[in-house]
């Protein structure tokens, strides 16, 4: 049974977050670590909380959370994450680390940010594996469902990378997750990094960057915060504003280092940034690609790609447009149909969930059942190469009905 047979939608969503709270990650960690893994808890817990009382998400949380512990828990609990999906609709989703909303990032650093500077390299590696192993075991609760990603701070050791990047799909983890940002180690760009690349290709493993991290300390100072310190205004604005810059540096080098020209069947996914920038960077790309006035004096910066980055971002690259807005729903022709992947971003408060079906509708009401098909679903089946039919079953049981899109507008 094909999904264009059915009457429901496939639902893949490219954006679910799981992880243990930071104490339940003790068994994952090395029998080697546990040690500083028990002298580390308190200053990470202490330290969560003090980031989590300085954005004000404290608050957030416990309303959040009321009356909710029991669906939350999905975060975790593979049972009550599966009823979840089911409410919503969700055949499948993609699965990286999960941090403040349930206290629940990983040890050692792990998880989004992996950032270098001042960390231990020997310990950030034991946090993610610790997580990898977590989320390993968690996918096989249900694998046709679960698109876990493993954490890989690649350029502490390269080698070790690719070794990691072969133990985690052997697992059955389906991804890497790298930090976005190198600080003083060498940028996606250089060849240091081409022994992962080719890992990655000849895995079948996408690379993915998440939206969050950022050199917090220029928008907020120290972090974490000293005790009674607030935040400097205009910190939030400047931040969201240029959030997404981190973001998608880490793919910004890659694309102009060429590296998709030495690895072509290399996937990246950009995830949790909105996806409203794309149509501004692809028209970028082509610009400074083209033969123009402004690029005549910097030399041969391309004679190194085989075509334009443009071109390999429309080919290789693929955005997980979280929560998709309706705003970014009719810029789909410009942003690319064929790049965007609806995310839910299940379990955090700016997710879909708990009105996933009525976000939906908000957002791809009227749309057509093509393109709906797309964004729902059918891109991530051929970005994650997922077995459609084996899916098919679950989307016929619990996906959204397709005439609720089509028909005079109701509520769901």
């Amino acid at each position: 049974m094909s999904q264009s047979n059915q009457d429901r939608y496939l639902v893949v969503s490219s954006d679910g977050h799981a992880g243990l709270h930071a104490a339940d990650y003790r068994p994952y960690v090395d029998p080697k670590f546990r040690d500083a893994f028990d002298a580390a808890l308190p200053i990470q817990v202490e330290a969560t909380q003090r980031m989590s009382d300085y954005f004000l998400i404290s608050e957030i949380n416990e309303e959040w959370r009321r009356g909710r512990d029991a669906e939350l828990a999905g975060a975790w609990d593979p049972a009550a994450r599966d009823r979840v999906l089911d409410s919503d609709g969700i055949a499948a989703e993609v699965l990286f680390p999960d941090g403040v909303t349930e206290m629940n990032a990983p040890p050692f650093g792990a998880g989004f940010t992996m950032r270098p500077d001042g960390s231990n390299g020997e310990l950030m590696w034991a946090g993610c594996d610790a997580h990898n192993r977590f989320m390993a075991e968690f996918v096989q609760t249900a694998p046709e469902r679960r698109i876990g990603l493993a954490c890989i701070p690649v350029y502490w050791d390269i080698d070790l990378a690719v070794k990691k990047a072969q133990e985690a799909r052997d697992a059955g983890l389906s991804g890497v997750l790298l930090p976005p940002m190198w600080d003083s180690f060498e940028g996606y760009h250089t060849s240091k990094y081409d022994p992962f690349w080719a890992a990655c290709q000849d895995l079948a493993m996408p690379v993915h960057f998440h939206s969050g991290p950022a050199p917090m300390e220029q928008f907020f100072g120290p972090m974490p915060p000293p005790s009674g310190k607030s935040i400097p205004n205009g910190a939030v604005g400047a931040y969201l504003m240029e959030v997404h810059l981190w973001l998608t540096r880490p793919l910004t080098f890659m694309l102009w280092g060429g590296v998709f020209t030495r690895f072509p069947k290399l996937k990246v996914a950009i995830t949790e940034g909105t996806s409203a920038w794309v149509p501004d960077y692809v028209a970028r790309l082509e610009f400074h690609y083209a033969e123009t006035r402004e690029s005549q004096k910097l030399g041969d910066f391309r004679g190194h790609l085989d075509k334009s980055p443009a071109e390999t971002f429309r080919s290789n690259v693929k955005i997980g447009a979280s929560c998709m807005s309706k705003r970014e729903a009719d810029l789909r022709h410009e942003i690319g149909i064929d790049s965007m992947m609806w995310g839910s971003d299940y379990p955090h408060p700016e997710g879909s969930w708990p009105i996933t079906r009525t976000q939906q509708l908000d957002s791809l009401h009227g749309v057509a059942d093509h393109e709906i098909e797309a964004l729902l679903g059918g891109n991530a089946v051929e970005f994650y190469d997922l077995d459609a039919e084996k899916l098919a079953p679950l989307a016929a049981r619990i996906g959204p009905e397709k005439q609720t899109f089509q028909n005079p507008r109701q509520d769901v």
